[in-house]
Parts: C-alpha cells; structure tokens; sequence
C-alpha cells in the first residue's frame, strides 16, 4: 500500500525554485533514505511533504486521498521528526508530550503506557517536569523524538534523526524505526549518516540540485553502477558525479 506519492513536484521559496519534477512514493512497510548533498533540495522536498511550503506544481497523495492546498486532510497520518529541535520554552517536557498527544486525539491510559516507554527508552525520566532551557541540544532532540512517536500515523517524516543523539538513543531510535516498519509504516528519513541508512533503509532516493537522479535498493544500486561491492557512499558519489 502507497502511503504517500509525489508525483511532478514543483516547489521552492519566493522566486526561488528548487524542486524541480520531483516524483516519489512510499509504501507501507519500508523505510527509505532520502541523501544528497548540503543545498539538494531534502528539506525543502520534506518541509513541501507537510504542508510547510506549498508546491507550485505537482500532486501530493497521502494514503490515496490527494492534499489540495489543505493539510488537514492529513492530520494524524503525519508524524515529523525536525532536524532543529523546535521547543516551546514555557513549556515543560510532560506539557510538550501532553500538548502533543492532545493535538492528535492520543487516548489517556494510552498517553501513559507510551510515555513511561519513551522516557525510559531515552533516559529522560529525572527531565519530566524540567523546562526546555535546561536541555542540551542532544536532549531537545529526544524531546522532538518523543513527540513523534507518541501517536499513530501511518507516515513517519524524519530529517536528520540522528544528528545530537548519543549512540544509545541512536540504537533506540534505529530500534523503534524497525519496529514501527514491521507495524506497515511507511518512513522517508533524510540524512547524511550514509552507513546508518545502509543499515536500516529499505531503498534510498538520490536528490541533487533539487531533481531525482536515482531511485531503488542497494543491490539495484551496485548493480546499475556495476559496482558490485560498493558501499552507500560510493555509490552516492558515483551517482552524484557520474550520472548529473
């Protein structure tokens, strides 16, 4: 099942345009690396996905039903994970969780069960009643994560879920990723920790100057490179170098 396509997209910023016939889809059950390079077009396609940017051109469809410039029709089938944690300073991490759940009609007795998980998971639990200007940019991250996995959408959008995590909270978050595979989610996660998307992603898709130059697996990759033992990152190089 396609839980979101995006076919011929067009979008950028004022008069700047920097996706250019951009199509896409993610189905259920897998977890695709979006890579490419500083200024490729990744946020940008991401932040265009949520309704943050509208396209200028092309379709939007989530789960089958198409976005016409109204992003509710999405609500809840979303969750985003921020590459810049985006906190509200008043606000302490249970109001952030419970704000979160609130929005998203998360069920009380299910709110509970889910935060004891995610503070013990990322070993926040002596942080619940603190304010975020007592975080490091490490822990805002966590906040961020916990925020997103604290409901049930059928489409996880991540950017750069990594970057400040320590490498327990790495292989947690890789942990709940799989798991939330295994439940038929579809996940488009950019970023530029290549062995780790090699790792955990189903497929990858190549972006560079704001246009899609490859799409499929790894083995697809090395095979159409003929580059048969090659890792994720070489094979981004040859794609970016070989085939713009």
């Amino acid at each position: 099942m396609k839980r979101l396509e995006v076919n011929g997209l067009y979008s950028g910023y004022e008069k700047v345009e920097v996706l250019k016939d951009v199509s896409i889809e993610i189905n259920s059950g897998e977890i695709v690396g979006l890579i490419g390079s500083n200024g490729a077009g990744k946020t940008t396609l991401l932040k265009t996905i949520l309704g943050i940017i509208p396209p200028t051109e092309g379709k939007l469809i989530v789960e089958g039903v198409e976005i016409d410039q109204d992003w509710n029709q999405a609500k809840g089938k979303i969750a985003y994970i921020p590459e810049m944690p985006l906190l509200y300073e008043e606000l302490t991490l249970l109001e952030h969780l419970e704000f979160t759940a609130m929005a998203n009609g998360v069920d009380k007795n299910v709110f509970e069960k889910r935060i004891s998980r995610l503070l013990d998971t990322f070993n926040m639990r002596d942080k619940l009643h603190h304010f975020p200007n007592s975080f490091s940019k490490g822990m805002r991250q966590k906040v961020m994560v916990m925020c997103g996995l604290l409901y049930d959408p059928t489409l996880f959008v991540v950017d750069e879920p990594f970057i400040g995590l320590d490498p327990k909270s790495i292989k947690a978050l890789v942990n709940i990723l799989k798991e939330k595979r295994t439940q038929g989610l579809g996940i488009l996660m950019s970023t530029h920790v290549l062995d780790a998307a090699e790792r955990i992603c189903d497929r990858f898709i190549v972006l560079s100057g704001g246009r899609v130059l490859y799409q499929g697996t790894l083995e697809e990759m090395r095979r159409d490179s003929k580059m048969y033992e090659a890792d994720l990152m070489d094979l981004f190089d040859y794609f970016v170098e070989e085939v713009v």
